[in-house]
């Protein structure tokens, strides 16, 4: 494996008192990250969101545009499928923390719409900083990945989804998760059927998760 050009954030130690106060002083230190080129093109930093010491972290790939526009995780089309699979699943969007592995927006322009472009290893690479901290402060029992690009964030390495989707994982910094679909993959589905699906795959990943999390 070839050396990160960036260093790795301080280990792990027990949660520090004032871990509320640091979280938030890294979401403003975000604001300001030029760590990669995608702050040029997006209208702002997207950070995580939540409570400390969460019982279930979810973490998504990017923001999208609503959520760019807004500055908050998952409250566009993708948000809204997300708080019907969790409710589906019995968990309450209020007690866990969410928070995406690249906190800028990376699109391209088709007509007048930004339409969502992967971001690439290097990018990912460059903001598992700010990842990292969330991690370290809010501390959740358990780790959802949503998607494949979250999921590659956690492990440090490519994780196929159809291979270890659906099961319990250990994340490379030793915290114990699951990854699932993203829900952007369900709504990109062709039709009804197909949706309906993913979608009950996205929910059946959810229930798993909380119940590996009880345990």
């Amino acid at each position: 494996m070839t050396e990160s050009l960036f260093p790795d954030p301080p280990a792990r130690g027990p949660r520090p008192a004032d871990a509320a106060e640091r979280l938030a002083t890294a979401a403003e230190e975000a604001r300001h990250c030029r760590r990669c080129p995608l702050y040029r093109d997006a209208t702002q930093v997207v950070f995580g969101e939540g409570s400390i010491g969460a019982s279930m972290m979810l973490v998504g790939e990017q923001p999208g545009d609503q959520e760019d526009i807004a500055g908050r995780p998952f409250v566009g089309p993708a948000g809204k499928l997300l708080d019907r699979a969790l409710a589906d699943a019995g968990i309450d969007r209020s007690t866990v923390y969410v928070s995406n592995a690249v906190k800028h927006f990376k699109y391209e322009m088709r007509g007048k719409h930004r339409l969502h472009k992967s971001p690439n290893r290097g990018e990912v690479e460059a903001c598992r900083w700010w990842l990292a901290q969330e991690l370290d402060l809010v501390r959740p029992h358990f780790v959802v990945a949503l998607g494949a690009t979250a999921a590659q964030a956690l492990m440090r390495r490519t994780v196929v989804l159809s291979r270890e989707g659906g099961r319990a994982l250990v994340w490379a910094d030793g915290s114990h998760g699951l990854a699932t679909i993203h829900p952007s993959a369900v709504l990109r589905q062709r039709d009804e059927p197909s949706r309906a699906q993913a979608y009950d795959g996205l929910v059946r990943g959810l229930i798993e998760a909380a119940r590996l999390a009880a345990g």
